[in-house]
């Protein structure tokens, strides 16, 4: 008799049509893991050419049901790279571990240093690093929802390998093990506080700095997993639960911390929005393009974020600039996430809540 967990498996195969590696610029090459990869991933990497040496890498982590070249393609993370001059790496889930092409972020042996998915990426990392002569201080990690879960593991397990990271639409690290857990955490329902960080060493400019980024409308990870993620950093870096400043724009919050001179931890809520990557594909640099879990928004994320790490050129950070400029600058009282529409609930959400949990189903 099939498990449970087949079962859902077998439902969400057949209700969520994956996001097929032929979408997208067909810019990615195929990057064959060199290291033990004991997590048993795939990769992808994007290196524009004449790249000169010393130049930044960006490991970028897809969400479930897609793949690398689909997540680039809504992303636009290759046509910024190819402006701006850096290397990408695209870790890629495979469906022998996980039907639904979701990294593993709710199980122990996936999220720890050694062993796991997390090892790998760090493999694949340092893989780029020495296959390219990239600069090891200015390594950085995205990805969304069970992308963005894995990228708070990996800033984690490996803060001296990475400078920064983005969490978009993601959880706490440590906040689940196993998939009812995980099923509890993406609803907001905790037994108490996330769990603490221990305070890494950090790498060569010291420990990684965080930007989170959430829809306030968000459903299916909800936004109670920004705050939680926001608080777990504020901790490694010793910062009080004020933030330093909040800044208000066209259908955004963000909310800073800083320290040594710079932002060390930061929150984007994007209002009225849903699951997925704040998209502007017809405003600044034109990166990207909306479709599943690629969501049109006022601001673009992977501008600003890339800007917010230094990669962007002089001459396009006045892009990022009008993206992220505030309407008002204020101190205020940080605006409330809007409220769960539990009354429309019936069978049919009860069933995706299930997949979702399970990590068959974004």
């Amino acid at each position: 008799m099939a498990s449970i967990s087949q079962t859902l498996a077998g439902l969400a195969a057949a209700r969520m049509p994956a996001q097929g590696s032929g979408i997208g610029s067909g810019k990615l090459a195929p990057l064959s893991p060199v290291g033990s990869n004991p997590g048993a991933l795939g990769a992808w990497a994007y290196v524009p050419a004449d790249l000169a040496p010393g130049a930044p890498l960006v490991v970028v982590l897809h969400g479930c049901t897609q793949t690398a070249a689909g997540y680039d393609h809504g992303t636009g993370w290759s046509t910024l790279a190819e402006r701006a001059g850096f290397a990408l790496l695209f870790p890629e889930q495979r469906r022998g571990n996980n039907m639904n092409l979701c990294f593993n972020w709710f199980q122990a042996g996936d999220i720890a240093r050694h062993g796991g998915e997390a090892e790998s990426i760090a493999q694949l990392t340092e893989q780029m690093i020495a296959g390219h002569d990239l600069d090891r201080g200015r390594v950085f990690i995205t990805g969304l929802s069970a992308g963005g879960a894995m990228t708070a593991a990996m800033l984690a397990t490996w803060p001296d390998l990475f400078a920064g990271g983005a969490i978009i639409g993601g959880l706490p690290y440590g906040s689940a093990n196993g998939v009812s857990q995980a099923l509890e955490r993406m609803a907001g329902r905790y037994p108490g506080d996330s769990p603490a960080l221990a305070s890494p060493a950090g790498g060569p400019g010291g420990k990684p700095t965080v930007s989170i980024w959430h829809g306030n409308a968000d459903q299916t990870v909800v936004i109670d997993n920004l705050d939680r993620l926001a608080a777990q950093w504020r901790g490694v870096h010793d910062l009080g639960d004020a933030p330093g400043t909040l800044e208000q724009g066209d259908g955004w919050t963000r909310e800073r911390w800083t320290g040594q001179g710079r932002t060390l931890v930061e929150t984007w809520r994007i209002a009225g929005m849903g699951h997925g990557v704040p998209i502007d594909p017809q405003g600044g640099e034109r990166l990207g393009a909306t479709g599943p879990y690629m969501l049109a928004s006022t601001i673009d994320s992977t501008a600003a974020i890339a800007q917010s790490w230094g990669l962007t050129a002089p001459e396009r950070q006045r892009v990022a600039t009008a993206v992220a400029k505030p309407k008002t600058a204020t101190t205020a009282k940080r605006p409330a996430p809007a409220p769960a529409n539990a009354g429309q609930a019936g069978i049919q959400d009860m069933i995706e809540a299930a997949l979702r949990g399970a990590g068959l189903m974004k």
